[in-house]
């Protein structure tokens, strides 16, 4: 098993930026297909970026496209998260998740199987 510990949150003005870490221990994570999810107060958790095995494809959802970007470091069994012109909206619990039954990329909450236990990004206006 993989197992996931985030890290990066924090509490950030409009119009700022954050970066998102997600350490990966147990496993390598050049097996796992991996992506990022987040949790409002009071809303489902949502499907915000997802990177493929080798790193070299990914996904985003439209709210965040142009402004976040994933990535992973195989060597390093990291996975991150670039988050730019944040707003009020961002403000959430992110979590990190992984899969390794699939190769495909998926914005698929229940294609993952591993999560881990979240890190609070706040924006204020």
């Amino acid at each position: 098993q993989v197992q996931l510990l985030e890290s990066g949150g924090g509490l950030v003005q409009a119009g700022g930026s954050l970066k998102l870490s997600c350490a990966a221990s147990g496993r390598t994570i050049s097996n796992y297909v991996m992506g990022w999810f987040r949790q409002a107060p009071g809303k489902d958790r949502e499907f915000v970026a997802g990177i493929s095995r080798s790193g070299s494809s990914t996904i985003d959802a439209d709210s965040v496209k142009g402004r976040f970007h994933i990535s992973k470091d195989n060597a390093k069994n990291m996975l991150y998260l670039q988050m730019n012109s944040l707003n009020a909206e961002d403000t959430a619990v992110y979590y990190c998740a992984a899969d390794h039954r699939f190769s495909g990329l998926s914005a698929v909450r229940e294609r993952y199987n591993y999560w881990g236990q979240g890190t609070r990004v706040t924006v204020s206006p």
